[in-house]
């Protein structure tokens, strides 16, 4: 099986955990004190479409869209037209209903393309510009850890990431696209609050009982149940086991 159809299998069997686990936006945001996932999901959103000097009116490409969850959002923020790039069928679908439920059918569309950062490059306005937001290893991880390498490993499997590079290597790539590169930052450097809090098990809240021990037990019984009665797709109970191992090591990971 080729890497991409491999990857396709990947988020056709995730994609309904994470919406469940997560929301309709697979990202992850720094937090304030005080400020739910949801509202950090929303604020860092909204961030990006302020420091790419949105205006009503204009063409943005959102290119790995999911199943839209930020281009809903910085449509609505921004009165742009956003449209969502994404290989995998099963979640342009999904971002299409969603559309349609949040009645914005012309405000985000989907087409499907295969291609990084010198095809946004080719296609974007001149003058205009490309916010990527991007996993990276920072200076902390240690090649010639096993323990580091094992954590590295686990939230690429958790992601569907072939290899998370760091952050000059990200940087280099821009650039050889023919990008120049205005603003760039870690922004968990500064963060009041750990951005993967909502994954900790031992953290409880209400907005997050989901990933909680107690939370994961009775998703864990649940997907057993459904996939038991056919209800869910086979091989839903190893996802959902591999998910949980994938949370805890961004956890370790920090």
């Amino acid at each position: 099986m080729a890497p991409c159809s491999i990857v396709n299998k990947y988020y056709d069997l995730v994609t309904s955990f994470y919406e469940y686990g997560w929301g309709e936006s697979f990202h992850f945001a720094n937090r304030w004190k005080g400020e739910s996932l949801r509202e950090s999901i929303k604020r860092h959103e909204h961030f990006i479409a302020l420091q790419l000097g949105l205006k009503p009116g204009q063409k943005v490409l959102d290119v790995g869209c999911g199943i839209g969850g930020p281009l809903r959002e910085i449509a609505r923020f921004s009165g742009t037209h956003v449209t969502g790039v994404n290989i995998n069928e099963y979640q342009i679908t999904r971002g299409t209903e969603l559309n349609r439920i949040a009645g914005m059918d012309s405000s985000c569309n989907y087409v499907k393309v295969v291609d990084c950062y010198k095809e946004i490059y080719r296609v974007l306005k001149p003058g205009h510009c490309f916010a990527a937001y991007d996993w990276c290893i920072t200076d902390s991880f240690d090649p010639g850890n096993e323990e580091h390498q094992r954590i590295k490993g686990e939230v690429e499997l958790g992601n569907g990431i072939p290899a998370i590079r760091s952050r000059e290597q990200c940087l280099e790539a821009l650039n050889l696209a023919g990008f120049e590169v205005i603003w760039e930052k870690d922004l968990a450097s500064d963060s009041p609050l750990p951005w993967y809090l909502p994954l900790d098990k031992t953290h409880f809240s209400p907005s997050n009982f989901r990933v909680t021990a107690v939370g994961r037990f009775f998703t864990r019984n649940m997907v057993k149940a459904l996939e038991f009665a056919g209800l869910a797709p086979e091989g839903s109970q190893r996802v959902q086991a591999f998910l949980e191992k994938a949370a805890d090591a961004h956890v370790e990971g920090g």
